[in-house]
């Protein structure tokens, strides 16, 4: 465990973290594992366990808190406010594996004491329509800021947890690689919501607002950020577009179906030519400089495994 006397973390190894762990530990199944598993990204019950079972404890100790701090500022304000929705906020590049973390920790909080109920939600539903991207000229700025509509998506999170009922969010389609019209996904006063996407933590403070300005990050009670050197981001995201254009890409219906029979050399130039394009610049202007606004950042070995975490000191 290393402590940087000016650093605001704590960098800890993989061994001393799922030392931290304890006996505190969770039943899955092999199909539990295999459901959670990703497009070339293996994920083992090792994994799992050295380091999602240590993060699912570390969490609940803070939602345990975050509920004890409720109560008694209740009691204070002398009112009877309901329990509200601990929100976690889970960012990092394109190819990083944020969705797999998600899924993870959707999965080992639902098996913590007490069973809690636990919502996933990413934001690219959240993205504009490619009708509205497409009539102001950012389709090659999908996945900016500029990309979404974060009014939505604050109006979203606001709506969760000041303890709305049935609060609804757009629903995104990778195959068709747009919002699906008139879809929804339904949130119901879950005890922890979990929020994935790639801009999350970012801060947008080069516009000039008139009144106060709020972020989405305003909402998290904890966040996350998937961490790894670009080398190694590019690399997997040329992996899972090669996996892709044989697998998804060969659906009729999908939006790149068009690049489903490019040859292989063709294929790795194309996908180099969309991270050079858009993923590359996104990573390097909006979500990096973010990372150091999480509460913790899990840092990712060449394989996806966990090497490090980064806890942020209290």
């Amino acid at each position: 465990m290393s402590y940087d006397e000016y650093s605001p973390f704590i960098t800890v190894d993989r061994q001393r973290w799922r030392e931290l762990n304890g006996s505190i530990t969770y039943n899955l199944s092999n199909e539990d594992i295999s459901s959670l598993n990703a497009l070339n990204e293996p994920l083992t019950l090792s994994e799992i366990q050295e380091v999602y079972f240590p993060l699912g404890h570390l969490l609940t100790i803070h939602i345990e808190e975050a509920q004890q701090l409720h109560e008694r500022a209740s009691k204070f304000l002398k009112s009877k406010s309901k329990k509200l929705p601990f929100i976690i906020g889970i960012a990092g590049s394109v190819a990083a594996g944020k969705s797999t973390t998600a899924r993870v920790l959707q999965k080992v909080l639902s098996l913590s004491p007490g069973k809690p109920r636990v919502d996933l939600v990413t934001t690219d539903g959240f993205l504009y329509p490619n009708h509205i991207l497409e009539a102001r000229n950012i389709m090659n700025k999908k996945g900016f800021p500029v990309s979404y509509d974060t009014k939505r998506l604050i109006r979203f999170l606001s709506e969760i947890k000041s303890g709305k009922e049935k609060v609804s969010a757009p629903v995104y389609s990778h195959l068709e690689y747009d919002i699906i019209e008139g879809a929804e996904q339904v949130v119901d006063r879950p005890d922890i919501v979990i929020i994935e996407g790639i801009n999350v933590l970012q801060v947008n403070l080069k516009k000039q607002y008139k009144g106060p300005r709020i972020f989405v990050s305003d909402f998290f009670d904890f966040s996350i950020y998937v961490h790894s050197t670009e080398k190694n981001l590019i690399n997997w995201y040329l992996d899972r577009f090669l996996n892709l254009q044989e697998t998804a890409f060969q659906n009729s219906e999908s939006y790149f179906h068009k690049y489903a029979n490019l040859s292989h050399e063709d294929a790795i130039d194309f996908a180099r030519n969309i991270w050079k394009e858009i993923n590359g610049p996104n990573l390097v202007k909006n979500i990096l400089p973010t990372r150091y606004r999480a509460n913790l950042i899990l840092e990712k070995d060449v394989d996806h495994s966990i090497k490090q975490i980064k806890f942020k000191k209290i």
